[in-house]
């Protein structure tokens, strides 16, 4: 089974860490991460994750992930990228995406009609392509489509596609591997229970934590 994650540069590392974690532990994983070039690729705090091969290298994969991040913005225009993204999702089981990467695949024409998520702070942004957004799941799936909310629901959404592929104990047995049980000391975890005004105050700053 071939995992195929598309990275780009300034693309949010646990974007594609997260669910890298998990999915390379699905017994008969076969994980490649592709881009424009082989080498290294950087993340938006400067992480370097390398790519295995270029996208003309990777023509098929059983599961396509695509991460979000401030890189986004710059996939988002029609080209080799949005080209090599539908004519691999041909050949999918499952598509998927974490965080704003549902807007790449939203410019790709691959989410038209169809339910999706995203980062709360460019949920909006889903209904340009077609896409009817979802903000109050934190993992939807539609048909062979699956997206995330934004970052840390990467993991979830791994964790549900380990499940739908491999069954449930293999799934439940990762997660117990990784120790995912998550128990913030804080409670801001969406815009639902964070304090109003730290959401007022993210949104006016364009995500800035201070």
């Amino acid at each position: 089974m071939r995992i195929a994650f598309l990275l780009y540069d300034d693309f949010t590392a646990l974007d594609a860490v997260g669910p890298y974690e998990v999915l390379s532990r699905i017994p008969g994983a076969e994980v490649v991460f592709t881009a424009a070039r082989r080498g290294p690729v950087r993340t938006d705090m400067s992480l370097a994750v390398t790519a295995d091969a270029e996208l003309g290298e990777v023509d098929s994969a059983d599961v396509l992930l695509v991460p979000g991040g401030p890189g986004t913005l710059a996939q988002l225009s029609d080209g080799p990228v949005l080209e090599w993204l539908r004519a691999v999702d041909a050949t999918t089981t499952w598509t998927t995406s974490v965080c704003s990467g549902s807007l790449v695949l939203g410019a790709a024409g691959l989410l038209a009609g169809r339910r999706a998520t995203s980062h709360w702070a460019c949920l909006e942004e889903l209904a340009k392509f077609g896409a009817e957004p979802t903000g109050t799941e934190r993992i939807v799936t539609d048909g062979k489509y699956a997206t995330a909310a934004g970052v840390s629901a990467g993991i979830d959404l791994a964790l549900s596609l380990t499940g739908r592929l491999a069954g449930d104990p293999v799934a439940e047995a990762i997660q117990l591997l990784i120790e995912y049980d998550p128990q913030p000391p804080y409670s801001a975890g969406s815009t639902a229970t964070a304090p109003a005004e730290l959401v007022a105050r993210m949104r006016a700053n364009g995500l800035a934590i201070s």
